[in-house]
């Protein structure tokens, strides 16, 4: 096979899966794992993609671009319904307890689906957020009790963030929290783009007792701008498909539970 055709493979896979990985291309092309760090190098050269742990994810301009709400909606959609229903069965039976939804388009879907999974535990809820469309979709579920935290809303991803945001925050102890995050990282841990809402990510991280950060592949290796926690302060990772070393070992000592969905 040609270099362009094993660059267009690659990325065709890139823009159907949000991440692709050294050995798996080399698997499915059955060339050399050096063959496709030479493929990425060039695709990166042109700017069709960005090389990071393992693999390579779609160019970005830089550790503080961030993409709206409303395209990220439209990124790795069906992915991120797997994720969260994957997710959601952290709530048992039964369940009681407080729980803290971050902004997001992969919490927002954790958010789609709590309805159905209320019906089907009985569980019993409060439920906290800050962020605007995930308040407006958990507001018409009938059985939950919602609080919205205050702010001033960014407008890209339509969260509630600064000093009230904060200082509502500290005041709280949800038993679970569902963080978003854009980056995945074994050195760097989690990170986002903006400052403001990475310090409230770190608050819900800080405040929950079981924290669930739901993240699909094409985050992981990546380093955004700000780091708001370290891997060995989240309990569970629920994301699409395994993560490759060295992320996979740093989740490990971090005694962190990866659920595939």
């Amino acid at each position: 096979m040609y270099a362009t055709e094993r660059q267009a493979h690659i990325t065709r896979h890139l823009a159907e899966r949000g991440r692709v990985s050294v050995v798996g291309l080399a698997d499915d092309l059955g060339v050399t794992t050096e063959t496709i760090r030479r493929d990425l190098d060039a695709l990166e050269q042109q700017g069709m993609l960005r090389r990071v742990h393992g693999g390579a994810v779609p160019a970005r301009a830089g550790s503080i671009t961030e993409p709206s709400i409303a395209e990220r909606m439209t990124v790795n959609s069906d992915a991120k319904v797997a994720i969260a229903r994957r997710a959601l069965d952290v709530i048992t039976d039964g369940y009681r307890g407080a729980i803290m939804f971050d902004a997001g388009s992969t919490v927002g879907s954790v958010a789609a689906g709590l309805g159905e999974r209320v019906a089907a535990t009985g569980a019993r809820l409060d439920v906290v957020t800050h962020a605007v469309p995930v308040a407006q979709t958990l507001s018409l579920l009938p059985d939950v009790a919602l609080t919205v935290l205050g702010g001033q809303v960014r407008g890209l991803t339509a969260a509630a963030v600064g000093p009230s945001t904060l200082s509502a925050l500290a005041a709280l102890r949800p038993d679970l929290a569902f963080v978003g995050t854009n980056g995945v990282s074994p050195e760097f841990g989690l990170s986002t783009p903006d400052p403001a809402e990475a310090a409230v990510k770190a608050a819900i991280v800080r405040s929950a007792r079981r924290v669930v950060v739901v993240a699909d592949q094409a985050k992981f290796g990546v380093e955004s701008f700000v780091r708001f926690a370290g891997l060995d302060e989240i309990d569970i990772l629920v994301t699409d498909a395994a993560p490759e070393e060295p992320l996979a070992a740093a989740l490990a000592d971090a005694d962190v539970e990866v659920w595939l969905a």
